[in-house]
């Protein structure tokens, strides 16, 4: 298993929340959106310059800023 930040994920790669860093209103609301640990997810696509991110979450796509992105970590199978 890989452990990889969301934001580096490639287009159609999935894997298993495994953190969520940050703290205060950032964290609050990544929660909110249901970035919590255990969930699965997949990366679907980018914009062309690369922020905003779009990944398939609890049955939802959601959008992040890839700063955003960058405070979850995922885990991958090889």
């Amino acid at each position: 298993m890989i452990i990889k930040k969301l934001s580096e994920l490639k287009p159609g790669e999935a894997g298993v929340i495994v953190d969520t860093h940050g703290s205060g209103w950032m964290r609050k609301r990544m929660l909110d959106m249901g970035v919590t640990k255990s969930a699965p997810v997949v990366f679907k696509k980018s914009a062309p310059l690369g922020d905003p991110i779009e990944v398939s979450l609890r049955g939802y796509e959601l959008s992040l800023r890839k700063s955003e992105a960058d405070l979850v970590d995922v885990e991958v199978k090889a």
